[in-house]
Formats: structure tokens, sequence, C-alpha cells
């Protein structure tokens, strides 16, 4: 099914557009605040698109059994803990190379897809994601130079291994999605993607919710009082991830991320647009490369 990509493409945009509103609650959330939103306002959002789209195809909510919730409850943690742990990373001195190592999340799901699932990628694909990822990692860099030996000696400092602990937290999520995903035996596999999207944001909600409940109970409050962008914040994220989930389920996880990598084409458009910047030539550089990766990709899934 050709439906991962669009559903590739609209979760970089719909990512990118939530990512830039949420800057409107920067310094009014705490961190799990901030992620919490997503979850809690997202919810319904996915009630809302398992109903109308069961009720399109006229098909029933399926039986959830133990190892299908431990495989959603898994990926719904592993998320919440890279969301955490990216925003650790940002706490150090040389936090640009944490949010660069953060970056090789699609080298990482294409491993853990291959131990975990056995999915197999072409040649183009995999130069796509060579390409892809370095492309990003020129953006995340912001232009900076880093020698081998530079790079490698980084490996130890706090800020990597927060990294690479992000991308593989990301990474992990995807794989554990698909696999819950490949659980369910629904003739529609967007149907399987949407009623995953559900459980796993409401495991969210009630995973994280109860911890800010009891560790930041006034997070809670502010949660509400900001209702109108942070509603805004949960539809945005709950599209994205139901496009993220729809392409897993269709698709190679690596495949998926590599194409939705266009999220920092993007991110990059929102913020000339509001902010009227103008483009540097290390983010030319970088844009060209996250676009041959994604052609590239392109070229070996559909060739």
């Amino acid at each position: 099914m050709l439906v991962w990509l669009p559903a590739s493409l609209l979760a970089g945009l719909f990512q990118a557009w939530r990512t830039a509103l949420q800057h409107r609650l920067r310094g009014e959330l705490t961190v799990n605040g901030a992620g919490l939103v997503r979850y809690a306002y997202g919810a319904p959002v996915a009630v809302v698109l398992v109903a109308v789209y069961f009720a399109m195809l006229g098909l029933a909510f399926p039986a959830l059994d133990a190892e299908y919730l431990g495989w959603c409850a898994a990926a719904g943690l592993a998320q919440i803990l890279g969301t955490n742990l990216l925003i650790l990373a940002f706490s150090y001195r040389n936090f640009v190379v944490g949010t660069a190592f953060a970056k090789t999340e699609t080298v990482q799901a294409a491993v853990f897809a291959w131990l975990v699932l056995g999915e197999r990628l072409t040649g183009l694909v995999v130069a796509g994601i060579v390409a892809g990822v370095a492309g990003v990692l020129v953006l995340a860099l912001g232009g900076r130079k880093l020698s081998p030996r530079e790079i490698m000696a980084s490996l130890v400092q706090p800020a990597a291994l927060c990294g690479l602990g992000t991308g593989a937290l990301f990474s992990l999520t995807g794989v554990m999605v698909k696999r819950a995903t490949l659980h369910l035996t629904m003739p529609d596999p967007v149907a399987e993607a949407l009623v995953t999207l559900l459980v796993v944001l409401l495991l969210q909600t009630a995973m994280l919710g109860t911890y800010v409940a009891i560790r930041e109970p006034a997070t809670w409050r502010r949660v509400a009082e900001t209702w109108r962008v942070s509603g805004q914040v949960g539809l945005l994220a709950a599209l994205g991830s139901a496009c993220w989930f729809t392409g897993f389920a269709t698709a190679p996880v690596a495949l998926v991320r590599v194409v939705g990598q266009v999220e920092v084409l993007f991110t990059l458009g929102f913020s000339r647009l509001m902010l009227r910047e103008p483009t540097k030539s290390h983010e030319v550089l970088g844009l060209l490369l996250v676009t041959a990766g994604v052609v590239l990709a392109l070229l070996g899934a559909l060739g």
C-alpha cells in the first residue's frame, strides 16, 4: 500500500507545525507538562479518528490482549523517556553535540527494525538514510565543524550519551508501535494503526498524568488553563502520530522515518515565515542532503 508515502510526508508537516506552535507554551509549562498536553489533548482526537474511520468502513473494535497492551505501553513509555532525555541534553554545555547524535534515530531505527522485525532495505534506501542523516546532522550542528577525533571524544560526554539514548528510544518507539500493530488481525492496516494510536495515547496520558499528579500537581492546572494553545498542540500531535503509525503499519520503519525527515524542511519554512531570518549556507547544504535522502529512499522503495 502506497498510503505510507503521503502518511510520512504529512507526519513531517504536522510534527513541524506542532513544534512551531508549542513554542508558545515555552515558559508556561514544565517539561512533563509540555509532553502531557500532547497526550491528554491528543487522546480525544484519536477517539474521534477511530470512531469516524470505523463507522465509514463498518468495522468493529478489536479485542486487545495483554501482549498487545504490553507493546503499546512500552512504546508509549519509550517516547516519554526519549522526549525527556532530549530536553536533558539541552542542559549540558555542549548540547549541540547531543542534539546532533539524537538525529541518528533513522539509522538506529533501521538496525532495531532489522533485529526485531526482520525488515531489510534496498541499497538506495540505505543510501537515502545516510544522506538524510548527514543532512539533519549538518542542520543540528548549525555550521559547526567537528573533526572525526572530536566526534569520537564526544561519544563519552553526557550530552552525546543523552542524544544517542534519545535516538534509540525514539527508534524503538516506532519499532514497538509496528510490533503492536502487527499483533492485531484486522483487514485494514490503517484501522490497526488508529487503534494503536488511541491505546498508546491513553496509556501515555495515564502514565505521565499520574506522575505529574503526584510530583507536579500544579502542572495539571496549567495544562487546563492553556487549553487554547495546548488543544491545538494536542490536535497536531495526534494527527502527526496517526500519520506516523499509518506509515509504520504499511512500510519499513526506517523508510518512513527517512521520508518523514521532510519535517526539517517544514520547520525551517515555519521559522522563516515567523522570524523572517535569512537562510544560511549550512542550512542550504543540510536541506539539499535531506532532499537527496528522501529522493533516494523513494527511488529505492518505488523502483
